[in-house]
């Protein structure tokens, strides 16, 4: 994808003029000046326009619609405009929404050279955002440019697969399949549904959105959006170009599905294909995205002219230029000119129960959800590990949950694996198997992590005569993770064990003050415990967890796992004033 295109709203010469506005003097314009006088222009309504010193406005606009505002732009500067008897001058750029976001609220790293004078993002949730982080200085009452509904996109041959077996689009489908209720997607079903990334795009936004109202609220729900989240990003995507074009490509996705608005569809399209993609409405309704305008301009000038183009952008014949790139007109009362076979003639229904709070609170979710893992794993191996569950070891049930469980992280996590018994580690409670660390490279040697964790959950085995240094191994395993704290990931101690500790080292009481006096809230880790079997002390292992927002859950067979995972994952949700959970 490239950013910062810009179109031939403004000459050269023109372009240069805008370094007179910020006060550096240029040469003059050949187009304006004659033999030294100066060229003045009737623009609308006959006001007196000078070009000599245009007012400039550059515009920020989102990559799917910046090529219809740049068209938009180069028929507003023919129209000679006048702002206080100066000609307006608009060029259009585009960029990522939250690159003009960083821009607005005063990031420095990702942010654009230069603070653009009007903003058109590809949802109201970037304003919103904006606002709340930092941008309080954005003018109320921005215009909608245009909208597109969000469709589910695949291609002809497969819409007409789904429709045979009768499997409608619809949002539940964002799910993985084991919310659904099996394993793996059926065949008459998408076996993946990618969903922009909502830290880039419009459309993820409301996805999430969408998702987080199919499934409402409470824990159950909250576990079924911690799994969408997980998925999600998994597939997600930078753009909409590039889902589509993962649509065409049969070498990977046997059945994908991607979840775009309407005009990247249409947009698509322009390029012949045997088998076109088609636009699909779900079955629920669905969410329309709207590009609003912003004036972001801090010049009273500069900020008049932006906003007599915000108009302008309203009228008829902006409104037939968006129409005629493959959007939906701002009111969103009339459909794109020239739409197309592969898009549906009727109008969407409109999922209603989705209102602008609810957008807000789903990016907030996703923020608080997506950021990956950095976790050490505890895996108990005392002699209480080698008793008897369900026709094996609790150690062989628990670490094959802990395999299963390896599948939800994705390669931007870190992790690591130390194992438990007294004596275990010779003078320590503990034996370091793994390194924290990416999972993606090495601990040491050629073997990346993931396979070394993968390995061990094959091969760790219980010691029959060790006794349980529980309490001594959370406290070091709590250490080490608090001393290699990550800022951008989510940091965690997930404690796989019996339950029980044999007191051959630090007792409860002096767990659980270490535990009060070394844990920050501003550098919070969670300590997550899953015990197996029966005999758990659910009483001290519940003050523990307490002790640092974690959770305690009890597990019998290894596919509770995925349960317990995502049960867990989910109290990303309400930290830190989650309610102590068993």
């Amino acid at each position: 994808m490239r950013l910062g295109r810009h179109r031939a709203a403004l000459l050269p010469e023109q372009r240069r003029r805008k370094a007179l506005r910020r006060g550096i003097l240029a040469g003059l314009s050949a187009v304006a000046i004659v033999a030294a006088g100066l060229v003045v222009i009737f623009g609308s309504g006959g006001v007196l326009c000078t070009t000599r010193e245009p007012v400039l406005v550059d515009v920020a606009a989102a990559v799917d619609v910046a090529p219809a505002v740049m068209e938009a732009a180069s028929r507003f500067n023919g129209t000679k405009t006048a702002v206080g008897g100066r000609c307006v001058l608009v060029q259009v750029t585009e960029h990522p929404p939250a690159t003009v976001l960083r821009t607005l609220i005063g990031d420095r790293a990702g942010v654009l050279s230069e603070r653009p004078d009007g903003w058109i993002a590809d949802s109201s949730a970037w304003i919103r955002l904006a606002r709340q982080q930092g941008a309080s200085a954005l003018p109320a009452g921005e215009s909608v440019v245009a909208t597109s509904p969000l469709v589910f996109a695949t291609r002809a041959s497969l819409a007409q697969r789904f429709s045979v077996g009768r499997t409608e689009m619809n949002w539940r489908m964002v799910f993985p399949s084991t919310v659904r209720g099996r394993l793996t997607p059926n065949a008459d079903e998408p076996d993946v549904v990618r969903v922009p990334d909502p830290s880039l795009a419009g459309a993820g936004i409301a996805t999430v959105a969408a998702a987080r109202d199919v499934v409402g609220k409470g824990p159950e729900a909250d576990k079924a959006l911690t799994a969408f989240v997980r998925w999600a990003q998994a597939g997600s995507a930078p753009d909409y170009r590039s889902m589509l074009a993962a649509v065409d490509d049969r070498t990977f996705w046997q059945r994908p599905v991607v979840i775009v608005p309407e005009q990247s569809v249409w947009n698509h399209n322009l390029r012949p294909s045997s088998d076109p993609v088609v636009a699909l409405h779900p079955r629920e309704g669905t969410i329309n995205l709207d590009y609003p305008y912003v004036v972001t301009a801090t010049d009273p000038s500069v900020a008049e002219a932006s906003s007599v183009f915000a108009g302008w952008l309203k009228g008829a014949q902006a409104q037939e230029i968006v129409r005629r790139a493959g959007f939906r007109s701002g009111d969103g009362a009339q459909g794109p000119i020239s739409p197309g076979p592969q898009i549906p003639a009727e109008a969407p229904r409109t999922r209603a129960s989705v209102s602008p709070q609810d957008i807000d609170d789903a990016l907030r979710a996703w923020s608080r959800l997506a950021p990956p893992t950095n976790i050490l794993v505890l895996a108990d191996t005392s002699k209480h590990m080698a008793e008897p569950l369900n026709g094996t070891t609790r150690v062989s049930v628990a670490l094959a949950a802990a395999k299963i469980g390896l599948q939800l992280f994705p390669a931007s996590t870190h992790m690591g694996l130390w194992e438990f018994a007294d004596k275990v580690g010779r003078i320590k409670g503990y034996q370091e198997r793994v390194g924290l660390g990416p999972i993606s490279e090495p601990d040491s040697g050629q073997v990346i992590r993931k396979s070394r964790l993968d390995e061990l959950t094959s091969t760790i085995t219980a010691h029959p005569k060790l006794a349980s240094s529980l309490y001594d191994a959370i406290h070091s395993g709590f250490r080490e993770v608090s001393e290699e704290y990550r800022e951008e990931m989510n940091n965690a101690l997930l404690v796989i064990t019996a339950g029980r500790d044999d007191g051959k080292g630090a007792d409860l009481r002096q767990l659980l003050d270490q535990l009060r006096r070394e844990w920050n809230p501003d550098k919070p880790v969670q300590i997550i415990v899953i015990a197996f079997g029966k005999g758990v002390d659910r009483a001290a292992l519940s003050q523990i967890t307490a002790a640092t927002n974690g959770s305690l859950h009890e597990a019998q067979e290894p596919g509770e796992i995925i349960d317990v995972f995502l049960a867990a994952l989910a109290r990303r949700l309400c930290h830190p004033t989650c309610k102590p959970t068993t």
